[in-house]
C-alpha cells in the first residue's frame, strides 16, 4: 500500500463512515473479563501488589536542576531514570484500576497524571537540551510517547478520572504534541531530506502524535489532516528498510521504531474500520520477520550498529504480529510475559502486554541455515539451526553513514556454544559526546571497537562514501561466503590500493569453522596492515593459535606464526547503554615485516 496516495479528503471520508473507536475494552465493561482470564490470577495479583505500593509511594521528583544536568555533564541517566520510575508507577496504577480496581487506584493514578501534565518539558534533556519556552515545545520521542500515554490512560479509565483532569490532558496534548506536529515543518524526523535520512524517530513520533489524536481529536477534518500528514511521513520511514525488510539500525531499533509503527497500525485500523491498514503492504510482512532473520541462536541476535546481542521484544508486539500476519515463529523467540511493569518508557507496551499476551510455549526458534540482506549486505549463517550450541556467523558490509552509524564495515560476530565469542559490541553509553562530534572517539562506535583492520595506523572513516562493495555472496549446503571490497572504508591517508575481506562458514569441517581472509595492497611504499578480533572473553595467545573463551563456549583461532605476531589490547569497564559495563580485548594480528601487499588467513573453530 502506497501511504502517499492518501489525501485529506479521502481520509475524511473514511473517518466519516467508520464505526465507533474501541481499540480496547474500557474501564468497568464486561469485555475486560476476557483480558483478565487470559492474563490469569497470578499476573493480576502481581500487578495489584505493586500498584498498592505505588499508592503510598512518593512521586519521583523531576526538578529543573535535574533536567539541566545533561547540559552540564552530558549524562542522561539522572533525569531519565527518575522519569522512568514515575512513568512505571503510573502504568501500574492505570492498569490495576482498568482491570478491576473499583476505585482503589484511581486517585493515585490521577495524581500521577497531574504530575506528568505539570512537567515543564515532555522531551528528554538530550533532545531539548534546555527547558522549553511555553509556546515552542520540543516534539521528540519522549514528548510523542507522553501524548499517547495520556490519551490511552484517559480512554481506559474514562469517567473514573475527574473532568478537570481529562480537559487538561486534551489541552496539553494539543499544545505540546498535536499542534506542533500539524503546524510546524522544522522537525528533522518528519521527512527524509538530502541532508538527513529519517529513522526510528519517525515511527515513534508519528505513532505517538497521530495515535493520541485518534483518541482525543473530535474534529474529523482536523483528524484527517493529522492522519494524512502522518501517513506521508511513515512512507519515508518504510523506505529506510531494505527490500528484504532489513534495517541497518538493528533488532533493538526494529523493536522500538517498527514496534511503534505497529501500535499506530492497530489504532488506525480501529479508527477507520479497517480502511487504513498499515500492515497490508508486502514489505511490512518482510519487516516483521527481521528478528527471525537476525537471530543467531536462541537468545542471541546480530548486534550491529547501536543494537545489542540480547535485545528484548515487547510480548504484545510479537503476539499481535504473529496473529495479524500469520507469523507464529515470532511467539517462539524466547520472550515471556512479564506483568511486573518495571522497565518501560511508554505505556503502549505494558497495556498491550496485558491485552495481547504471548502464548505459553516451549518452542524456541533459532533461525534457518542462512539469511541474506542484499541491499545492506548483511549475511547470517548458522551451522545447524536445530542445535543452539552450533557455530554461527554474522557479517556486514554497507557504508559508514547508516542509521545509528558505527564505523564498522566488515564487522562480524562468531557465536559458539550459544555464546558470543567474537563480538560486535553494540551500543555505547548514550551521552552528549556519543551523539556529538566526538562519537567516533568512542571505542564502541569507532572501527577500533570492531573486528576490522587497522591500516597504517588509520581506522575507518565516517561517511557514506566510506563503504564496501559486495564482490561475492553464496549459500550452499557446504558453505556460506561473503567477499567485500573494503578499501573505500579507510581514508586516503591509509594508502590502500585494495583491501578484500572474505568470510565464510565452512559446514564440511567437523563442528564447522569460520574462515577469514584479508588480502591487501598499498599504493606506494610498504605499509603496516593489522587485522583485529574483538572479544569479551578471556584470551590465551600461543604460537600459531589463539584460544578465546572456554571449551563449549569459545573458539581456537589458527594463524601462520611465521608471518604474523599477536598482541592483546585490553579495554576494561567500557560503558554501555542499558547494560553493565564490559571488558573487551582486541586481539591484534600484525605482519612481522611491513610489505607492499599481503594476505592474512585465520581459521576459527569451536573450542571443544
Amino acid at each position: 500500500m502506497d501511504l502517499r496516495r492518501w489525501n485529506v479528503k479521502h481520509v475524511r471520508l473514511v473517518l466519516e463512515g467508520a464505526p465507533a473507536f474501541a481499540p480496547f475494552p474500557r474501564h468497568g465493561l464486561p469485555d475486560l473479563a476476557a483480558i483478565r482470564a487470559q492474563v490469569g490470577n497470578e499476573g493480576i495479583d502481581q500487578l495489584r501488589v505493586a500498584a498498592r505500593a505505588d499508592v503510598v509511594a512518593p512521586i519521583p521528583a523531576l526538578p529543573a536542576e535535574l533536567y539541566l544536568d545533561f547540559a552540564r555533564t552530558g549524562r542522561r541517566e539522572g533525569y531519565e531514570d527518575a522519569q522512568r520510575r514515575r512513568r512505571n508507577m503510573l502504568y501500574r496504577l492505570v492498569l490495576a484500576e482498568w482491570l478491576g480496581g473499583e476505585g482503589e487506584f484511581s486517585a493515585a493514578a490521577e495524581n500521577l497524571l497531574w504530575a506528568r501534565l505539570e512537567e515543564t518539558n515532555w522531551a528528554w534533556p538530550a533532545h531539548a537540551r534546555t527547558l522549553d519556552f511555553p509556546d515552542r515545545p520540543t516534539l521528540d520521542l519522549a514528548a510523542a510517547m507522553t501524548a499517547l500515554d495520556l490519551a490511552e490512560a484517559d480512554y481506559l479509565l474514562g469517567e473514573a478520572l475527574s473532568p478537570q483532569l481529562r480537559a487538561r490532558i486534551r489541552s496539553e496534548v494539543e499544545r505540546r504534541a498535536i499542534a506542533p506536529f500539524l503546524e510546524r515543518n522544522d522537525h528533522w524526523w518528519l521527512h527524509t531530506t538530502p541532508q538527513k535520512q529519517v529513522n526510528n524517530w519517525t515511527a515513534v513520533c508519528v505513532a505517538g502524535v497521530v495515535g493520541a489524536a485518534c483518541y482525543l481529536e473530535a474534529d474529523l477534518d482536523r483528524l484527517a489532516a493529522i492522519i494524512t500528514r502522518g501517513l506521508h511521513s511513515l512512507a519515508d520511514y518504510l523506505e529506510t528498510f531494505d527490500s528484504q525488510g532489513g534495517s541497518t539500525e538493528g533488532p533493538d531499533y526494529w523493536s522500538y521504531g517498527f514496534g511503534n509503527y505497529v501500535v499506530l497500525a492497530h489504532l488506525l485500523q480501529a479508527r477507520t474500520g479497517g480502511q487504513i491498514n498499515l500492515l497490508a503492504d508486502p514489505l511490512v510482512r518482510e519487516i516483521a520477520q527481521f528478528p527471525l532473520r537476525t537471530v543467531l541462536t536462541q537468545g542471541v541476535w546480530a548486534s550491529f550498529s547501536d543494537s545489542d546481542s540480547n535485545p528484548t521484544f515487547p510480548s504484545g508486539l510479537l503476539s499481535h504480529l504473529a496473529e495479524s500476519l500469520d507469523l507464529p515463529a515470532l511467539t517462539e523467540l524466547g520472550m515471556r510475559n512479564d506483568f511486573a511493569v518495571e522497565h518501560f518508557n511508554q505505556f503502549a507496551w505494558p497495556l498491550r502486554q496485558f491485552a495481547w499476551p504471548l502464548p505459553e510455549t516451549n518452542l524456541a526458534f533459532g533461525g534457518t541455515a542462512h539469511d541474506w540482506f542484499a541491499d545492506m549486505a548483511w549475511m547470517i549463517a548458522r551451522l545447524d539451526p536445530a542445535d543452539s550450541q552450533s557455530l554461527r556467523l554474522a557479517v556486514k558490509g554497507g557504508h559508514n553513514d547508516e542509521m545509528h552509524n558505527q564505523n564498522d564495515i566488515g564487522s562480524f560476530m562468531v557465536v559458539s556454544g550459544g555464546k558470543v565469542v567474537l563480538t560486535d559490541p553494540g551500543r555505547g553509553r548514550y551521552s552528549k559526546a556519543y551523539f556529538g562530534p566526538e562519537r567516533y572517539d568512542n571505542l564502541m562506535a569507532s572501527s577500533r571497537g570492531h573486528s576490522v583492520p587497522v591500516v597504517n595506523g588509520h581506522e575507518q572513516a565516517e561517511g557514506r562514501h566510506h563503504g564496501a562493495r559486495v564482490l561475492h555472496h553464496s549459500h550452499s549446503a557446504a558453505s556460506d561466503r561473503l567477499e567485500l571490497d573494503m578499501a573505500a572504508a579507510y581514508p586516503a591517508a591509509a594508502g590502500l590500493s585494495s583491501l578484500r575481506r572474505s568470510l565464510s562458514l565452512d559446514r564440511a569441517a567437523e563442528n564447522g569453522r569460520v574462515l577469514l581472509e584479508d588480502s591487501f595492497a598499498f599504493a606506494g611504499d610498504d605499509g603496516q596492515f593489522q587485522s583485529v578480533l574483538v572479544t569479551p572473553m578471556a584470551v590465551s595467545a600461543g604460537e600459531g593459535r589463539v584460544a578465546i573463551g572456554e571449551a563449549g563456549g569459545g573458539v581456537n583461532v589458527d594463524y601462520d606464526a611465521s608471518d604474523f605476531e599477536v598482541c592483546l589490547d585490553r579495554h576494561e569497564r567500557v560503558e554501555k547503554q542499558y547494560q553493565p559495563a564490559i571488558d573487551l580485548i582486541r586481539v591484534v594480528f600484525t605482519p612481522r615485516q611491513r610489505s607492499r601487499e599481503g594476505r592474512l588467513a585465520l581459521t576459527i573453530s569451536p573450542l571443544t
